[in-house]
Formats: structure tokens, sequence, C-alpha cells
């Protein structure tokens, strides 16, 4: 049987079996048991209940049918675009809702004005013979009788409708490819479900109890009403206060723990995995605190194992360029290690400097693809030899891009493409100038200018690191960005124990 069919057959029975309790069963009992009532008044309330049950069930299906219109046109017509499936999906969401207020709109006005109208003219006809205050009596118990059907309603459509969601997620993701979500959008809160249920199941048969037992007692002549309601009144006071501080005290012990997860799950969306969740509950929420707790571990011990991987990866790759020219071997790791040095003087997070390290390891990988024959050549490079070794840092790049997931490589990316720029804007590839050139590049420019001046070459002999330091000064602002050479500089110096 399709999904929907058996969602209105559920509903359909949900329905009967909750009016049969709340307007039958208690409403009957209510009426009988407490009124002594003539045979010939028994047939009158019989019909009273009938004619207006009548009215109640027409109402109630046309306000029925206009809220399930959408969810029956996704079902057995067509929907023609992702919007309109997503508002059919948030439809079903809201179906709980809309039975409370079915009940206690169509359904309730339904039934008590008709009966309230035709139990007056009966009255005034003298078909029956109670007070006319008695209707206004009965349409309050109505309302207390609506509002336990529209509670049961409420839980037994949010059952319901769980199918029928399952069936709409997993059409929408075989057409469009999309898993639908309420993306933690919150429809009804625990707070006002648990404060109006458990007010709810509290106060109704206190109301119910009141006015059946004034009505019992007036038709026995046993008391005078203003006596009754002062007694009724404390009591009802009374007994509503407490239903609804113990609902409200329901709420928040579920309502802390659910925050409290909520916080440690934000938490591990943005990378934080230091803190696990308190264990400090007794009931099922332990259960779902060693869960998750259980999970965060996991999580890190994922995470410490991605990080040696690619801690390897990116040592690997540094190693393997290097392998190529005996003259540099090493020169990745030293410029990587000069990166951080100025990154951690410049005030870098240790997130950014890891980054940094990671990009400066990876900064020639575009040399794999420059020719040995101009990569390794011993003597002066010609111009067209030069212009392929400059193509390096772009190729660099493309060679990244190569790897998946492509979001795990981007924050390395402009650090490899830009660390041959200049200061002055003459660099390469793109001839950027200034701040425009993007901060790892500017950092790893004065880190691998630096190892590149000091170490040994097939054509020359590496020069002394007091000369290379004072290139470093004499090109800052228009080779290299003067504030970072600067640190540079002056790191040197005082690790060489000079002064100025």
């Amino acid at each position: 049987m399709p999904t929907y069919k058996r969602f209105i057959q559920h509903v359909i029975l949900n329905y009967i079996i909750g009016s049969f309790i709340a307007v039958l069963l208690v409403g009957m009992i209510f009426v009988f048991s407490t009124l002594n009532v003539a045979h010939y008044e028994i047939l009158g309330l019989v019909k009273i209940i009938a004619f207006s049950s009548v009215i109640m069930i027409a109402c109630e299906t046309i306000v029925f049918r206009m809220h399930l219109r959408p969810v029956h046109r996704f079902f057995y017509g067509n929907q023609e675009t992702l919007k309109d499936v997503e508002a059919v999906y948030i439809r079903v969401h809201h179906l709980p809702n809309l039975s409370v207020l079915r009940i206690v709109g169509p359904h309730l006005l339904g039934f008590s004005i008709p009966a309230a109208v035709i139990a007056l003219w009966m009255i005034h006809t003298g078909q029956l013979t109670f007070p006319l205050y008695y209707v206004g009596i009965a349409c309050i118990g109505a309302c207390l009788v609506a509002s336990m059907h529209a509670l049961v309603e409420f839980f037994l459509t949010m059952r319901a409708i769980k199918p029928l969601l399952e069936e709409i997620r997993d059409r929408t993701y075989q057409q469009y490819g999309l898993n639908l979500s309420l993306r933690g959008r919150v429809l009804l809160s625990l707070r006002h479900k648990f404060q109006l249920s458990a007010t709810l199941i509290g106060a109704f048969p206190l109301f119910l109890f009141c006015l059946a037992t004034q009505i019992r007692l007036e038709r026995l002549e046993a008391t005078d009403s203003s006596s009754y309601w002062a007694w009724a009144g404390t009591i009802l006071i009374f007994g509503v206060a407490f239903a609804y501080l113990g609902g409200r005290l329901l709420t928040r012990e579920i309502e802390q723990p659910i925050h409290h997860l909520l916080e440690k799950m934000n938490a591990v969306r943005e990378g934080r995995l230091n803190s696990n969740a308190s264990d400090l509950y007794s009931d099922e929420f332990a259960e779902l605190v060693e869960g998750f707790n259980m999970m965060i571990e996991g999580l890190k011990e994922r995470e410490e194992k991605n990080g040696q991987l690619l801690d390897s990866y990116f040592a690997t790759l540094a190693a393997a360029l290097d392998a190529r020219d005996a003259y540099t071997a090493g020169h990745s790791l030293r410029v990587a290690e000069y990166s951080v040095l100025i990154g951690r003087k410049g005030g870098l997070n240790e997130t950014d400097l890891d980054l940094l390290r990671k990009t400066a390891l990876l900064h020639d990988i575009g040399k794999i693809g420059v020719a040995d024959a101009v990569l390794l050549k011993d003597g002066k490079l010609t111009d067209e030899e030069f212009d392929q070794i400059k193509m390096h840092p772009v190729m660099g790049e493309s060679i990244l891009r190569q790897v998946e997931p492509a979001y795990a490589m981007a924050p390395y990316l402009p650090g490899v493409r830009s660390h041959h720029e200049r200061y002055d804007g003459k660099g390469y590839p793109d001839q950027l100038a200034g701040e425009d050139i993007p901060l790892f590049g500017r950092i790893i420019a004065v880190a691998d200018a630096y190892d590149a001046m000091t170490s040994d070459r097939p054509y020359r002999q590496g020069m002394k690191e007091e000369k290379a330091v004072m290139i470093l000064e004499e090109g800052k602002g228009t080779q290299w960005d003067p504030y970072f050479a600067e640190l540079f500089v002056k790191e040197w110096r005082r690790n060489k124990g000079i002064t100025s």
C-alpha cells in the first residue's frame, strides 16, 4: 500500500479513536453520569450530539483537506520545482501543529456552537429542563475535552508523519540528489510542548471534576454555587500552578542537556575537539553523552592520524623534489623552517603557522614539471630557459589543484603561486605588488631568497650569511616585504649576538 494512503488511514483511525475517547466516552460520561436526566431528555441530548457531530465532521473535513492539499499534490500530481518539494516537506512537519489548530478550531466550534444553540432552543421550548447556565458549563467542558483531544491528536500525528517524511526524502534524493533537512530549524520547541502538555494533563481532570461536581451537587441541592466555587477555585489554582511548575521543571531538565550537547556539537563543527560533553546525568542522557564522547575520541584519533599522514605526504613531496637536485637537497625543509620563524615573529597563530609550513614545503613543487636540462644546468640560463623556470609557481598551483578534495589544498595555493612576486610589482607570475601579494607568498619569498643565496650551486658557491642578510636589508620595500624582511634580519642578528 502506498505510503500516503497508509498515512491517511492512520490519521483517520487516530481521529476516530481520539474523538471516541475525548468526545463520546468522556463527554457522555460527564453528561449522563453527572446529570439526573429523564428518559425523554436523553433522547434530546443524543439528537443534539448527533446533529452537532455531523456539522463538526463536515467543517473539519474541509479544513483537513486544505491542510493536506499540497501533500496530496506531491504524491498524486506534479511538483515541478525543488522549492515546491521543500514546501511540502515543511508542511508535513507542520501537520501535528495543524492537527491541534483543527481540533480547537472547526472541531470544537463546529460541535459546540450548534450544540449550544440547539440546547438553548430546547430549554426555551421545554424539551429540556436544565438551567440556562448549564449550557455555558457544557461549553467550558467542551473546550476541556477538545484540548485533551488535541493533545492526543498531536502526538499520534507526530508518529504518523515519520514514514511520510522518509518517503518524501527518498523521492527528493532520487530526483534531485538532495537530502532534505530542516537544518536545525525548530518548528515547535520542547519548552512549549512539555509545558502545555503537562499543564493540560494536570489541569484537565481538575476542571472536569469541578464542573461535574458543581452540577451534581446542585442537582442534589447539597450546596450553593458561591461557596462551592470559592473552594473549587482554590483547588483549581493550586492544581494548575502545580501542573505548570511540573511541566517547567521537566522542560528545563530536558533542555539543559540538549543545549549542552548542541554547544559541544557546534564546537566539533568548528574543528574544536578538545573538550568532551559533561557526564553529569543519571538518566538516558548519560548514554547519549557517553556515545557523544566516544565519537569525539574517535574523531580525535582519526584527526591525529590524518594529520600525521598529511605531514608525511607534504614531507615526502618536498623530499622527492629536493632529490632531483643534490645541490639543493633540504631546500624546502629549510625554507619551511625559516618561514615559520618569520610567521611566529609576525604574530601568526598556530593554525596559520601550520598552513604556512606546509605551503613552504611545497612552494617549489612546480619544478617537477621543469626539464632536467634546464633545472640542473651548470651554467647561466638563457632567456627561454629562465622563462621555463618562471613557470614553476603556476605549474605548482596547477599540480596541487589536482589533489582531492580540492578544499583541502585551497589554503596552500596562493603562497605556492606567489612566492616569486616582488614587493615593487616586478616579480612573477602575476606582477602583484605590496600587500596585494598573498601573506604566505610574502613570507616565503624572504625565506626562499635567504636559503637560495646561502646554498651551494654547481655554478657558484653559496655566499656568506652576513652578505645574504645585507642583501635582504637592501631589498626591503623593493624585492621583499619590508616588515617580514626586517623580522628575519632582526632574528638572525639576535641569534648571532649582533646588537645593531
